[in-house]
């Protein structure tokens, strides 16, 4: 598996589970492990390779800080406990990674902010100008406010998602396994390790119904189902043992895991995405954008010569050119209106005209497909 290691990718997102950062015994932060998985970070970071981690922790943490019982607890206590541990697992994700001079973003989500476009869009320009600026983005479910019908319910599927969402090449599952099995091996001598899935088939949906080291059935079904998330976006997932110290500089060593393989590159698969949306309006641009589009730059709205239609922030779009030549698909930072109200003028116009600042660019190039 030499070609597939945390060292090859250029966007990771990295899932914590609770068992991993909280002692279940104690309640307490598991602060020597955690620093090992920031190192590991810093040194993702230092070979020129973003990193988002996905965290749970914040209701175990929450639990002992507000004296909760053991068990399971009440909505309300629950959340109440959330709350009061995010503070606490936002600030040891700091302390441990302020030494190598990186800064911890705390990023709080439920299902709402990823499967609606205009919050998608938001969602996915914050993580990626965090990136951008050098800072690891922090993500949890939001459980202080989220109910059921909004929760992604599992980490592993928020985690896919986030994935997704930041167009991350690799997404790396620790957790108390080291992959998926044919079997139990604890109950079945014959089970064995699969260390790479290029199909999500039948067969491999029946072994993940199989509980292996103290998973339940859940916990390995919901890996595989953020396994079919993340590989029709382009991400190969990957589920290895994340009990050790340093558990990413170890799978980088050769570690044993189980690899989802994807079968496009996370580019290709979004603008496979976007192209598919049914369009909601057009957008004609003038030569000077359809050429500086041609090279690889946004659409600003300067280069906007006439809107047809009426859609709103985060939906698909037609652009044509000056002769009505289709060149693509993007999703839309504005909704109709207002972008009619900024089409040929400069982005430096934005917040007088509308009255508000705005976003710069009209479409920008990550969300568009020519």
């Amino acid at each position: 598996m030499a070609t597939l290691t945390p060292f090859t990718a250029r966007r990771i997102v990295v899932k914590i589970g609770s068992a991993l950062l909280v002692d279940r015994e104690t309640g307490n932060l598991r602060r020597a492990w955690l620093e090992s998985v920031c190192a590991d970070v810093a040194a993702l970071r230092k070979a020129g390779i973003e990193v988002v981690l996905v965290s749970s922790g914040s209701v175990a943490l929450g639990r002992g800080r507000l004296k909760l019982p053991a068990g399971v607890l009440p909505v309300e206590q629950a959340q109440a406990a959330a709350a009061a541990g995010q503070i606490s697992l936002a600030r040891a994700y700091d302390e441990a990674l302020s030494p190598y001079g990186l800064s911890a973003a705390q990023i709080l989500l439920t299902l709402e902010n990823t499967v609606d476009r205009r919050r998608y869009l938001n969602a996915r320009s914050t993580l990626s100008t965090l990136l951008s600026l050098g800072a690891v983005p922090i993500v949890n479910e939001n459980d202080t406010v989220a109910t059921d019908e909004i929760r992604f319910g599992d980490n592993d599927r928020l985690a896919a998602q986030i994935a997704v969402t930041v167009g991350a090449d690799q997404l790396i599952l620790l957790s108390d396994v080291d992959g998926l099995y044919t079997a139990n091996p604890h109950s079945d001598p014959t089970a064995r390790h699969l260390p790479e899935i290029a199909d999500i088939t039948s067969e491999i949906d029946a072994m993940a119904g199989d509980p292996v080291s103290g998973l339940s059935k859940g916990g390995m079904r919901t890996k595989v189902l953020a396994a079919r998330t993340a590989t029709a976006s382009g991400c190969a997932l990957c589920i290895t043992n994340g009990g050790v110290d340093n558990p990413l500089a170890a799978l980088r060593d050769g570690a044993r895991a189980s690899w989802f393989l994807p079968r496009l590159d996370p580019k290709t698969a979004r603008k496979a995405w976007i192209l598919a949306m049914k369009p909601q309006g057009v957008l004609e641009i003038d030569e000077g954008a359809a050429n500086a589009l041609a090279h690889g730059r946004s659409l600003l709205p300067a280069g906007v010569a006439k809107v047809m239609g009426r859609f709103g922030r985060g939906d698909a779009v037609s652009i044509t050119g000056p002769k009505g030549r289709i060149l693509g698909m993007g999703l839309t930072r504005y909704t109709s209106d207002e972008t009619r109200l900024i089409a040929g003028r400069r982005s430096e116009e934005i917040p007088e005209i509308l009255g508000y600042p705005g976003r710069a660019s009209l479409i920008h190039r990550d969300d568009m497909a020519l």
